[in-house]
């Protein structure tokens, strides 16, 4: 793929609508051209669970000031633009991401979702890469990674990840 947004979120709790963080990576032509980091708001009123803190360092006092979803989504939405979105393991980002438009009451566009952990788990084999986790893939692949649930570092890795396997 040579042009999407890889997106990552990070919740505040089990919740998959407590959305804290959205991180995207635009990539055009092949090249990474944009990014896009915003805390959020969780609503209604989620507390942040401690396990969810020690993964991500996100607590209440970070988001208390940070717009909501709905209004992230708005410049997301404009960020996207018509691109696809990849995801490492799509089927947390976009549950979480649609749990968060059906609290909001907002449509949900049916975005084009690629996913690369499956496309890495129908392509490497497993006697190759001890696991298919974001940061396992990236030294798999030589793509240099820190800050791993950082939603903006989350979201890059899976950009150069992408353009290597989808």
């Amino acid at each position: 793929m040579e042009n999407f947004v890889a997106i990552d979120v990070e919740t505040a709790n089990k919740e998959p609508s407590s959305i804290c963080s959205i991180g995207a990576v635009k990539v055009e032509n092949g090249v990474i051209t944009d990014r896009f980091y915003q805390l959020v708001k969780p609503e209604p009123e989620y507390y942040f669970r401690y396990f969810t803190k020690q993964i991500h360092g996100i607590d209440k006092s970070m988001t208390e000031d940070a717009p909501t979803f709905d209004v992230v989504w708005r410049k997301l939405h404009r960020f996207i633009g018509r691109l696809p979105l990849v995801a490492h393991n799509k089927a947390f980002d976009e549950k979480c991401i649609r749990a968060a438009f059906r609290v909001y009451g907002m449509d949900y566009p049916d975005y084009p979702f690629f996913c690369t952990v499956q496309k890495a788990r129908r392509t490497i084999p497993r006697t190759l890469c001890s696991s298919f986790s974001l940061p396992s893939l990236c030294d798999f692949l030589g793509i240099p990674f820190n800050n791993h649930h950082n939603a903006i570092a989350d979201a890059e890795a899976c950009a150069k990840i992408a353009m290597v396997i989808l």
